[in-house]
């Protein structure tokens, strides 16, 4: 069954997102789109997934737990998870691995966690935008021990991305699956980089704000719409 997805946005607990990413107003746009599937991907960060995938109930959109986890290296790699409980076990290493520093809403922004009628409940005090202490190595290895997949984000940029910031893909991380951003041109990019046909390759729109929600226009052919089955595509 075709399944038209966004694997990469942020809710408003990420600094750098809008106010306006609630759960709601996310999961409205994703339906407005036509997708089926989003996963939530904040920065180091797995708060708001829960909210968010209660409100898509209302809609039948598929929620894939997430999590954007900065590398010591300083790289950007999506992380998705079959469940919350594996979510949030790896999440609870990667916060550990965290050391706190306050953040500063008038220069980074605000970090609100919200609940699935988009109320706040929180405003996270630690700040998200920030490397951890964990190698890339090491989070490729935990991400898997639980059934999830490590997806290079962005490659083709010219920060926090595991090209820009490393030279290369290491072969020992068994990476299967890339992200390019969705404002480039893919058949250009891979005529510049031929052996990145090697992985699976995904775009998506790295959502800060309700409006850059990816269209319908990106589709994965899977068995169902369940976690399991969408992570076991690009694994």
């Amino acid at each position: 069954m075709k399944m038209y997805y966004d694997l990469h946005i942020h809710t408003a607990l990420s600094p750098c997102a809008d106010d306006e990413m609630t759960p709601n107003n996310i999961v409205n746009m994703a339906h407005l789109k036509g997708l089926d599937i989003i996963a939530v991907t904040d920065h180091n960060s797995i708060k708001n997934v829960e909210a968010v995938s209660v409100a898509a109930k209302k809609q039948g959109i598929t929620v894939i737990p997430g999590m954007e986890v900065e590398t010591a290296e300083e790289v950007h790699i999506i992380t998705l998870f079959p469940s919350m409980r594996s979510a949030y076990s790896v999440w609870q290493i990667v916060d550990d691995n965290m050391p706190f520093i306050e953040n500063n809403p008038d220069i980074f922004g605000e970090q609100f966690v919200l609940d699935e009628n988009d109320n706040i409940i929180e405003e996270e005090s630690k700040l998200l935008l920030r490397a951890t202490k964990i190698s890339v190595q090491k989070l490729f290895s935990l991400t898997k021990s639980v059934g999830g997949i490590a997806i290079p984000a962005h490659i083709n940029r010219r920060s926090n991305s595991l090209i820009s910031n490393l030279g290369f893909i290491p072969p020992e991380l068994n990476v299967t699956t890339v992200e390019v951003s969705g404002n480039i041109c893919l058949t250009d990019y891979l005529s510049q980089n031929p052996y990145l046909r090697n992985y699976n390759i995904i775009s998506n729109s790295d959502a800060h704000s309700l409006g850059i929600i990816s269209e319908r226009n990106k589709f994965i052919d899977v068995i169902n719409n369940k976690p399991q089955s969408i992570i076991g595509f690009f694994g």
